[in-house]
Parts: C-alpha cells; sequence; structure tokens
C-alpha cells in the first residue's frame, strides 16, 4: 500500500493544510483526503503541484508499506 504522509513534511516546512491548499489550488476537501490516506489515487500534476510547494521529491511524501499479511514476493 502507497501511504501519502503530507502532516510530516508539512511540520517539516511549517506549513499548515490552509496555506497548502491555497498555494497548490487544491481544495482542502481533497487535501484532507490525501492526508488521512482515504484517496484511492492521486494525479501526476496533483503529486507535481504539491512537491514544488512543499519543495519536496515525491518520495518525501510517498511511503511504501507491506500490507498485513501481504506475502513477499
Amino acid at each position: 500500500m502507497i501511504r501519502i504522509d503530507l502532516d510530516v513534511m508539512l511540520a517539516r516546512r511549517k506549513m499548515s493544510l490552509t496555506e497548502l491548499s491555497q498555494r497548490v489550488g487544491i481544495t482542502m476537501a481533497n487535501l484532507s483526503i490525501l492526508k488521512n490516506g482515504r484517496a484511492r489515487a492521486v494525479r501526476l500534476e496533483t503529486l507535481d503541484a504539491i512537491c514544488r510547494a512543499l519543495d519536496c521529491q515525491p518520495g518525501d511524501i510517498l511511503v511504501y508499506e507491506r500490507d498485513a499479511g501481504q506475502e513477499k514476493e
């Protein structure tokens, strides 16, 4: 499973979700869906805008976690 870890990067940048929303042009509701792990997908354009606003790489906010019970291949 891929987890979007916005909280950590927002804290590092001392930026609120509201400020990120304004900088990126994404609604608070949609950013909250990403932040809370309920997003099923994220557009590359959106990821690009978030990374630009937070001055980070995609790998700084995208984290891979193996699902419980998932076997190694």
